[in-house]
């Protein structure tokens, strides 16, 4: 059993400086997320994308603004678990949360915050014979150690920047690369279709458009993909086949849980502080709903700081806490370690 202050659910932007603020009022955070590495869609999806409306920064890239919140919430010292779903929740008589993963893992804290983003993601699948026996045994939806296909031959299916980025990225690893797509035109950045185009010039990348996957071949793994190109047939042996063709973000268990739900969001409670319709449970960033919601990340760390603040309470009923400028109080991490400006110096002029 993981004992917490906050349980955040979500390990996005928004749950990460959650972190932060909690520790200002010196609250212990654990993140659950059910991706493998802190960060949510900026790590998943766009890492290397730039981010151009965070306050102090003209520009930055997604990845390093993920760096950057766990280089800040370091000190504090919080714990994660990663690669597990929050798939339970039960209310216990002292008002306090159990929430169990779908690894059985058990989770116990007074306040929830749930920080999902859009929810959990789910790949959307090309609508192909048998293609989920062949999960696993050549068919990956995600690409999480890009060394898995060294030496090997991969067929990327798909129009976007993934499919183009990821082409690009392993024709220095696989022996054999080849892009299929619908269209011959494709929707991603200019530099990534230049750059796509190169490779195909110095035959690095093999390239089919329009041309569509329809069948899979293999008794125990992938061995080769049909492909339908404008009406012929056309058989490609493969070690892999990578369709990325988005994600489809759902709720997922937390739907369950009795909270109100609209257009696949979480209600709250803006005018306060964003809990939900269960006292106890908060629902910040994109996972929430209320009249007027932006979905942005400078939203989300505004909803983490006041999420937090009630938070406290639920925490500490009736003790009284100041809220004080960190130019003024300094940052005192769990790790003993401490930020604070420089001291004034006194000393007369003469």
């Amino acid at each position: 059993m993981v004992k917490t202050d906050i349980l955040i659910i979500g390990a996005g932007p928004t749950g990460l400086f959650a972190v932060f603020e909690a520790g200002l009022l010196k609250l212990k955070c654990h993140i659950l997320d059910a991706l493998p590495q802190p960060g949510g869609q900026l790590s998943e999806l766009y890492p290397k994308k730039p981010i151009y409306d965070i306050p102090g920064f003209p520009d930055i890239l997604a990845g390093d603004l993920v760096n950057n919140l766990m280089e800040q919430i370091k000190q504090f010292e919080p714990g994660f678990t990663l690669g597990e779903r929050a798939e339970t929740i039960q209310k216990q008589e002292d008002g306090t949360f159990i929430v169990t993963s779908n690894k059985g893992k058990k989770f116990h804290a007074p306040v929830v915050a749930i920080a999902g983003g859009l929810g959990s993601f789910e790949p959307r699948k090309p609508l192909i014979e048998d293609i989920e026996f062949y999960e696993d045994k050549g068919i990956k939806y995600f690409i999480k150690n890009p060394e898995k296909f060294r030496d090997k031959k991969v067929v990327i299916a798909g129009g976007g920047d993934s499919a183009l980025d990821w082409s690009i990225f392993l024709s220095n690893v696989a022996t054999e690369v080849t892009l299929i797509h619908r269209r011959n035109e494709f929707r991603g950045a200019l530099d990534s279709v230049e750059k796509v185009q190169e490779l195909k010039n110095a035959g690095k990348i093999k390239m089919i458009t329009p041309g569509e996957v329809v069948g899979l071949n293999g008794a125990e793994h992938l061995e080769s993909v049909d492909v339908d190109i404008e009406g012929a047939h056309r058989n490609i042996p493969t070690d892999y086949f990578i369709p990325l063709f988005g994600l489809t973000p759902k709720l997922g268990p937390i739907g369950d849980w009795g909270l109100e739900i609209e257009k696949n969001a979480i209600k709250v409670n803006n005018a306060l502080d964003y809990q939900t319709n269960i006292p106890g449970i908060f629902a910040i960033g994109d996972v929430n709903t209320y009249p007027g919601k932006l979905k942005l990340i400078l939203c989300g760390f505004h909803e983490a700081t006041l999420m937090c603040q009630a938070a406290y309470q639920i925490i500490n009923p009736g003790k009284k806490y100041v809220m004080k400028y960190t130019t003024v109080s300094g940052v005192d991490g769990f790790d003993g370690t401490r930020k604070e400006a420089p001291k004034a110096v006194v000393k007369a002029i003469t």
